[in-house]
């Protein structure tokens, strides 16, 4: 299942994949390169700690952004628990950064895991990924870490978002 939605200056669609999709590939190789960089080791073998089910229906899902059937951003989420589903994979390929791509990629992320009906939204990022961990503070991901502490104390930095008030 795929939508399409019209963007500034260009036609992005919305594809829904699985993780053996070769537009995936190229994505996260480009990902677990950076990661490599900024912490200074082999991250490639992280991408593929959890099992390619994990990330779809009904539990998960993995979707991209295509521009012209290019991928562009993407992004996963996988059950955590009953109401909770873990974002994962969250990324916008580097020729298209500072485009609103990745808080795209969040939306629509959020629009399927409430549709499957999961209430919360967990997550971590990296310390060293200053970029996402303000995407989460502007898109209204709550930090559950002293955000005035360094974030190379803390290791993995953990946000959570409730799709529907706690409780209901």
């Amino acid at each position: 299942m795929s939508a399409s939605v019209a963007a500034p200056g260009a036609w992005l669609s919305v594809a829904h994949v699985t993780a053996d999709d070769p537009l995936v590939e190229p994505l996260l190789r480009e990902l677990g390169d950076e990661y490599s960089r900024r912490y200074g080791k082999d991250a490639h073998g992280e991408l593929s700690r959890y099992p390619a089910e994990e990330f779809t229906p009904p539990h998960g899902l993995l979707l991209l952004l295509l521009e012209g059937g290019e991928p562009v951003a993407g992004g996963a989420f996988r059950r955590y628990d009953a109401r909770t589903a873990e974002l994962k994979r969250i990324w916008t390929h580097s020729a298209h950064r500072r485009r609103g791509l990745a808080r795209r990629v969040l939306a629509e992320l959020e629009r399927a895991a409430a549709e499957r009906g999961y209430h919360r939204l967990y997550l971590t990022t990296g310390p060293r990924q200053p970029e996402a961990r303000g995407l989460y503070l502007a898109t209204g991901y709550s930090a559950l870490f002293d955000v005035t502490a360094d974030p190379e104390t803390i290791g993995p930095l953990p946000f959570e978002k409730f799709l529907f008030p706690p409780g209901r």
